[in-house]
């Protein structure tokens, strides 16, 4: 079992930042994914960023630029830079992790965090 805790959601002014934070525990697999989705009031949930246990990343288009996602290894952490926050950033943010277990890969969720982004 693995156990995902975010922190680090809250409500900025258009133009501003914030730096959300997923902590892992648990039986985390050494080659593991690492990612963060959000999900708007009506919307689908849809991917934000990833990163693989080897550093590469991938980003949505509509952050590209914007938005930095690292990882420390060590500590089982995934944080996500977010610049430049615009309303349509608004969303509830949950931290998702992809786990081999047995030779099968496994999601875990975090509860999630809201991210409001408004004057």
């Amino acid at each position: 079992q693995v156990q995902l805790v975010e922190s680090g959601g809250g409500l900025v002014q258009p133009g501003g930042s914030l730096r959300l934070s997923c902590a892992a525990s648990g039986s985390i697999s050494r080659i593991n994914a690492m990612g963060w989705y959000r999900q708007a009031p009506g919307k689908q949930r849809e991917a934000v960023a990833s990163i693989i246990s080897g550093g590469n990343t991938n980003y949505a288009d509509s952050v590209k630029g914007r938005v930095t996602i690292s990882r420390d290894n060590a500590k089982n952490r995934v944080y996500l830079q977010m610049n430049s926050l615009k309303p349509e950033d608004t969303a509830v943010y949950y931290c998702n992790l992809v786990n081999y277990e047995g030779g099968y890969t496994r999601d875990y969720w975090g509860q999630g965090t809201q991210v409001t982004v408004s004057s």
